[in-house]
């Protein structure tokens, strides 16, 4: 019953992390009422996702947008990678508006989050950012430049380095 729901709804693949009853709830709002409707994965219906086609998975479907209150920009893309965790409220934004013209925007390198990263509550990445595998964003961090080194907790506004860390050695949240 629950892979014919989620073929009815268009979604992709199946998410084991997800009840049925929450499926069926972010379902409606998608597909019924047409929040984020053009996306295919869950998203839920607080948060926003635009331009979900400049969005490219390394290899799993990342829900991102799955937790509430998050705004996913994609105007000029995002790379995310494998394993990577979004907390509520969360913002990345690859684009901004042109500061002589505010109904243009800024053509930007694509963000790029690489793999078994977590972003925090209401963390901001801001255009052209990199963050490297195994990169914590603590909560309420504003990354405005690139991580480029793995295995580092960065906070802070802006964003800088506060603990390195160990190799990630859990297993992929997403995967059964």
């Amino acid at each position: 019953m629950k892979k014919v729901i989620y073929k009815l709804f268009g979604y992709k693949k199946e998410y084991h992390f997800m009840s049925f009853i929450r499926y069926l709830q972010y379902a409606f709002f998608q597909r019924i009422i047409g929040i984020n409707f053009n996306t295919h994965w869950p998203v839920h219906f607080s948060s926003m996702v635009s331009h979900p086609k400049n969005i490219k998975f390394s290899s799993e479907i990342i829900p991102l947008g799955y937790s509430p209150g998050c705004y996913i920009q994609a105007r000029n893309g995002i790379i995310v990678g494998s394993n990577v965790i979004i907390a509520s409220g969360v913002k990345i934004i690859s684009s901004n508006h042109d500061i002589e013209d505010f109904n243009m925007y800024t053509k930007n390198k694509p963000i790029i989050i690489g793999n078994n990263c977590w972003i925090g509550v209401n963390a901001v990445i801001l255009p052209e950012v990199t963050l490297a595998d195994h990169t914590i964003v603590a909560a309420g961090a504003v990354v405005t430049k690139s991580f480029m080194e793995p295995n580092w907790i960065i906070g802070g506004v802006p964003a800088r380095k506060l603990k390195k860390i160990n190799d990630y050695t859990g297993e992929n949240f997403y995967e059964k």
